[in-house]
């Protein structure tokens, strides 16, 4: 017992001499709640999200001091960015609005009434301590029934600089936001 006690410490031990494993963060689940976003369609596709290339990689870009982005390859996202942003949007979307909502591929027999293509053009923690996002959204009609609509979106959310968790709740925060404009102006 003593022997195994030993090894396990020493195992830690080098494993932390050595920088252990990279941390990952999670986007908190969405706390979209209270009243529904009342909308014109009743189901939307969401298609997946183009995120810029920083935006898009597993380690987790931020700006600093000096305005270049930046990254450390021990804090990473726990899933992949574009897919994360994509799967949070159907739910903030289908949780703020009565409509029924799916990440592409659509699930159902029956197609969609609307597709929502968002196309980020910024999606970065400031030096600043915001968490600015920014693009444009698109939402298609697929019958020609449902109004088409193209918009520009610009999001920001205050974040602790020293803590990484802190970025990826403002992300999320950030999702929600987006998904009520787009309920709101676009659906």
């Amino acid at each position: 017992m003593m022997t195994r006690t030993l090894l396990l410490a020493a195992t830690a031990a080098l494993l932390t001499a050595c920088g252990g494993e990279p941390l990952r963060y999670d986007l908190p689940a969405s706390r979209a709640a209270g009243a529904r976003i009342p909308v014109s369609v009743g189901s939307v596709e969401v298609r997946d999200v183009s995120l810029p290339l920083y935006a898009g990689q597993e380690v987790i870009f931020y700006e600093g001091p000096d305005g270049a982005l930046r990254s450390d390859d021990d804090l990473l996202w726990a899933d992949d960015p574009g897919r994360s942003f994509t799967e949070g949007l159907a739910f903030a979307l289908a949780a703020q609005t009565r409509a029924r909502v799916a990440a592409e591929p659509w699930p159902f027999y029956d197609r969609p009434d609307v597709r929502l293509d968002v196309r980020i053009a910024r999606a970065l923690p400031g030096r600043d301590g915001i968490f600015r996002l920014s693009g444009q959204y698109f939402v298609a009609s697929n019958d020609g029934q449902a109004r088409e609509v193209a918009r520009r979106f610009d999001l920001a959310a205050p974040y602790d600089g020293g803590d990484i968790a802190s970025i990826a709740a403002a992300k999320a925060r950030l999702i929600d936001a987006l998904a009520a404009e787009i309920a709101r102006e676009g659906l």
